[in-house]
């Protein structure tokens, strides 16, 4: 893929506020060997400088007026209108092929505002967001682009400083450098999403991968972590995969039980939605995740422990979570708009549930099993077998399933005549 030689940066700001600021960006960007194409998002005041597309293209963007945006309510409302102009206008932009990358600069008004237009663009392009909240628990996870980059704006409240243009500069050198080396996702062969929590608790993915690639298909694996299962949603929100394998649900677990360690609460829902089919099973539902560095949350407190690492912990949710979590991914997946198969292993759910190792809680397990069984419904297929979802019983029974939707056209044939 040939690099851009002289990328063009969508630079998104308030020109009226940070015109100081955005012009830096602008000549840190031209020497770094891009271009800045500015959009000013302002609504009060003009910016000093004349943007590309001014406030009143980004207001029209929005079937509006800047007239009209002040006159909304407040600036809650006003910044919420700018933003869905900034998003369409950004899209329209990019589509025309007059930028590469977008870079935003903004405190809690403007990062709100760039989050929505790195969410309107494909995948693969550039999106870089200069905040005063960059990686903080205010920003929901539903909201967050599956390639987006952050640097927290140190400095940034109140005009240019050595430290501030430290990170402004970074920044833009950081956009201009992945516009020019950026490669957008090849779709040659059909694509394929699954989700695990790594070789150490879910191992499937080592036999499942390559026996998906020797199908002819490519394989996206994403750790459910948070941010990996937030990243699969947003894909699968834009019609990214042709068949989803959804076989760590932990997050979904997190969510419902209150922790920080989630991705949102559409978590298992996009795929439905948007039409594509899944095979599900249970991973790791019985784990409630939290940070290692906090004391364990008095709930969790006489529960099964494990700690991971110094960033994460987990403890299991007790038999009465677990019936809740049973229900609520039943209550997901009846909404589907295409098939789904839910595969339950009634040997265990993750590799520490093991009789001898941390996490082990058969009677937990049990309460879990027994509301999964009566909470599915068809159209959903069950398939319970009486295996360790670590095990070659349950490889076999997804691929099973895996082939037949791909005999009856569910899922499209892969292609194996092309080179990986």
């Amino acid at each position: 893929m040939p690099l851009i030689a002289h990328p063009r940066i969508l630079v998104i700001g308030t020109g009226d506020t940070k015109a100081d600021e955005l012009l830096f960006i602008s000549n840190c960007i031209a020497g770094a060997g891009g271009e800045a194409v500015m959009m000013d998002v302002s609504v009060l005041g003009d910016p000093s400088y004349s943007p590309q597309h001014d406030k009143h293209a980004v207001a029209a963007a929005a079937e509006s007026t800047i007239e009209a945006i002040v006159a909304s309510g407040d600036e809650n409302s006003a910044m919420a209108l700018m933003a869905l102009g900034a998003a369409r206008l950004a899209r329209r932009l990019f589509d025309a092929g007059d930028f590469d990358a977008m870079l935003a600069i903004g405190g809690t008004m403007g990062t709100d505002l760039a989050l929505d237009v790195a969410q309107t663009l494909p995948i693969g392009v550039p999106k870089f967001v200069i905040s005063t909240v960059a990686y903080s628990h205010l920003i929901p996870p539903e909201r967050i682009a599956a390639d987006l980059m952050m640097i927290l704006w140190a400095g940034g409240l109140y005009g240019l400083n050595g430290t501030c243009k430290a990170v402004l500069s970074q920044a833009s050198g950081a956009v201009v450098g992945a516009a020019r080396s950026a490669m957008r996702p090849r779709t040659v062969r059909p694509v394929v999403a699954m989700t695990s929590l790594g070789k150490s608790c879910l191992s499937y993915m080592v036999e499942l991968k390559p026996a998906l690639e020797s199908r002819g298909y490519e394989v996206v694996v994403f750790h459910t972590t948070g941010m990996g299962g937030r990243a699969m949603e947003s894909i699968a929100a834009k019609r990214g995969f042709v068949a989803i394998l959804d076989f760590s649900l932990q997050e979904v677990a997190n969510q419902l039980t209150g922790s920080v360690v989630n991705s949102g609460a559409d978590r298992l829902e996009n795929a439905g939605k948007a039409g594509i089919p899944q095979i599900v099973a249970p991973g790791a539902i019985d784990m409630v995740d939290f940070p290692a560095w906090l004391p364990t949350p008095s709930h969790l407190l006489d529960r099964p422990f494990h700690a991971h690492n110094r960033l994460l912990a987990s403890a299991t949710s007790g038999p009465d979570d677990r019936r809740r979590i049973a229900r609520a991914i039943a209550d997901k997946l009846a909404s589907a708009q295409a098939p789904v198969a839910f595969v339950l292993p009634t040997g265990g759910i993750q590799q520490w549930d093991r009789e001898g190792e941390a996490l082990h809680d058969p009677e937990g397990l049990a309460a879990f099993i027994g509301e999964m069984r009566a909470a599915i419904r068809a159209p959903i297929e069950f398939h319970e077998i009486k295996d360790h979802i670590n095990s070659e019983a349950f490889n076999t029974t997804v691929l099973a399933i895996f082939d037949e939707w791909v005999k009856t056209g569910i899922v499209p044939a892969g292609q194996t005549s092309v080179a990986a």
